[in-house]
């Protein structure tokens, strides 16, 4: 993973249990002042967690190329992150690959 360590360094806001939660990153070197993305998972029950899930504060809408492939990248591998620390491999539902979860719903509701 590409930025591992820029997440690592900018994180703002992290609270992860077995039952999800989430990260908080500042990306405002990458997307301009005041910018911040997310990345946050639920808890659907017996165990198992949901899909984990991307937000932003800022328009995506009309980034460059460059710009909009460097947000696909950096989403993705925060998604990632965050699967490493709610992914623990004693758990008959955590023990499932990124793509594994990924597939599942991101809400039991």
């Amino acid at each position: 993973m590409i930025y591992t360590r820029y997440i690592q360094e900018n994180t703002i806001r992290q609270d992860v249990s077995y039952r999800g939660g989430g990260i908080e990153i500042d990306v405002s070197s990458l997307f301009g002042e005041g910018c911040k993305m997310t990345a946050y998972q639920n808890y659907l029950g017996g165990g198992m967690l949901g899909s984990i899930q991307n937000s932003y504060n800022f328009d995506t809408d009309n980034l460059s190329g460059a710009k909009a492939k460097k947000l696909e990248i950096i989403s993705r591998e925060l998604c990632q992150y965050l699967h490493g620390l709610t992914n623990h491999n004693d758990d008959e539902w955590e023990s499932d690959t990124f793509e594994q979860n990924q597939s599942r719903p991101s809400s039991a509701y």
